[in-house]
């Protein structure tokens, strides 16, 4: 298991940052159109090892004719009904693709049923002509929101530590 051995501060991010994303829905996925105009969506996503993130979403979808342009992308999770200060993010940076031709094994990641109400989808269902695709973004960078007040690692402002997750 990643972080075992880790004690101390770096292991305390390593599980925060495992459980905010084992814990939310969404992600809001950042992508950059041609002209260089920033698009934020927020898409329902799945996990595969904190490091490969997965979603459906229309071709036609803003972001992802972005995403044909430039697979460049920023993502972030947090859950938005914490109390005012009490705010935890994982941020990521990384490159993201349309999947064209799914196996059911990504399929079996990207549909697990991490919260009631998903609905698994074959891989015939994700494919051209159908209306939804597979995409899956690959986090190469992942970091921590540090409170400014955090008792241990606060610096007066909000901050970003990065975390190991693989």
């Amino acid at each position: 298991m990643a972080g075992e051995g880790l004690t101390g501060p770096e292991a305390d991010l390593e599980v925060m940052a495992r459980r905010i994303m084992d814990e939310n829905r969404y992600m809001a996925l950042a992508t950059v159109d041609e002209q260089g105009r920033p698009w934020v969506s927020p898409v329902y996503f799945s996990p595969d090892r904190y490091a490969d993130l997965y979603w459906i979403s229309s071709p036609d979808a803003q972001h992802s004719r972005n995403l044909s342009a430039r697979p460049e992308v920023s993502m972030v999770v947090f859950d938005s009904q914490v109390p005012i200060g009490g705010a935890e993010a994982v941020y990521m940076r990384g490159h993201a693709q349309e999947i064209a031709e799914p196996t059911p094994e990504e399929c079996a990641v990207a549909f697990r049923p991490r919260f009631k109400g998903v609905r698994s989808m074959e891989p015939e269902e994700l494919r051209a002509p159908a209306t939804l695709r597979l995409y899956r973004a690959t986090a190469t960078e992942h970091s921590v929101l540090i409170r400014g007040g955090d008792p241990v690692r606060g610096r007066g402002i909000d901050s970003r530590l990065p975390v190991t997750l693989a």
